[in-house]
């Protein structure tokens, strides 16, 4: 199945990441034409020099800032992958301004660009498809990740009630809940035997996600070829929250 978005308007934050960087890069060879948010202006400059995509700079714990770059942007999708990872800590010694900072960005984040899109998927009348990047630290309960589990939670309910709300008009809203990928950020806590050993032996698959393995998931969901899918939440997990 080939799938192709026709020239339609897309916009991707967190972009500047490497998740983010990939559903860029899949979505410009599906002939999209994709807006890649974040706000490292150096790596966006090269992802369009690399893609030919359009390019936006905005934080997204600033209202401000967020309306402004917002406001007036005609999309027809969007995939919310904007996200900070937080703190490795237990609930009794999680650093409370980490827990804000976490929620700012993922949960409250999400909830900022779906308010100002999904305002101009409503007015241009032609429907529309929003896809929030979750994790599976939502679905199931992982080992020191309060902070992060927490904010994944929260946009699992943005997901949701967005999906309610939005149906009547022809905007579909899911999420997709990553397995760990194993990149730089990653491996000072993946990385480490004593954890990832016995995190991979209760996986089915018994290894790590790709970032490419990542993205096309998103596209899908994302294209008319889920076309009937709304409210769901998928899991990129190799049967990890199976058991």
């Amino acid at each position: 199945m080939k799938i192709e978005f026709d020239g339609r308007t897309v916009l991707v934050t967190g972009a500047t990441g490497g998740i983010g960087a990939e559903i860029v890069r899949q979505l410009a060879a599906s002939d999209a034409s994709v807006v890649a948010a974040g706000r490292n202006r150096e790596i966006l400059d090269q992802l369009s020099e690399e893609t030919g995509c359009r390019t936006l700079a905005f934080d997204l714990t600033s209202l401000k800032e967020t309306e402004a770059a917002l406001a007036d942007l005609d999309v027809w999708g969007v995939v919310n992958c904007g996200g900070f990872g937080g703190e490795i800590a237990t609930p009794q010694d999680t650093d409370i301004e980490v827990f804000d900072k976490v929620m700012a960005i993922n949960a409250r984040g999400t909830m900022l660009v779906t308010k100002y899109t999904s305002r101009s998927m409503i007015r241009l009348g032609q429907g529309g498809s929003i896809v929030n990047v979750s994790s599976q630290a939502s679905l199931v309960a992982l080992q020191n990740h309060v902070s992060y589990g927490s904010s994944k939670a929260a946009v699992d309910n943005i997901t949701r009630v967005s999906a309610l709300e939005l149906g009547q008009y022809g905007i579909r809203v899911n999420s997709v809940h990553p397995t760990v990928v194993m990149t730089e950020m990653s491996e000072f806590y993946w990385g480490r035997p004593e954890i990832g050993g016995p995190f991979l032996e209760q996986m089915p698959l018994g290894r790590w996600a790709t970032q490419a393995e990542v993205a096309s998931p998103v596209l899908f969901l994302l294209s008319d070829a889920a076309s009937m899918i709304t409210g769901v939440h998928l899991p990129i997990d190799g049967g990890y929250t199976c058991r």
